[in-house]
């Protein structure tokens, strides 16, 4: 699991990194930012449970609010468009989705986490 985590780290240091060219890059940096924080953590079966519980639920709150974004573009014939530089400034609904689907990774590995954090303290 430790590669894993690590894997993650990385990933989401990545993440951040890209971020630096977005329309809100400051709450995108911190989101990644602590995510790269939290699997370092795991790397070393460290979990605090509070935080990583929080961060779900933050993380759960802010995809409610992008949701409308992901639906229209679930609607439209072209899925392709979410790939598209040019047509993101457009169309608001390809961002709020690439936002969606980044946040949605946050938290399938805060599930993970989260499993073994309650896995460790029952163990």
């Amino acid at each position: 699991m430790k590669f894993l985590f690590a894997f993650f780290a990385l990933m989401f240091l990545a993440f951040a990194a890209l971020q630096v060219n977005d329309p809100d890059p400051i709450l995108w940096i911190l989101i990644y930012g602590v995510m790269a924080v939290v699997s370092v953590m795991a790397m070393f079966n460290y979990y605090n449970r509070w935080l990583l519980v929080g961060l779900a639920v933050l993380y759960l709150i802010y995809m409610i609010i992008l949701f409308p974004g992901l639906s229209e573009w679930l609607r439209q014939d072209d899925k392709s468009v979410l790939f598209d530089d040019v047509m993101k400034m457009e169309f608001p609904y390809i961002e709020e989705s690439r936002e969606f689907l980044g946040l949605l990774i946050n938290q399938l590995v805060l599930a993970v986490c989260i499993f073994r954090a309650f896995r460790q303290k029952a163990a």
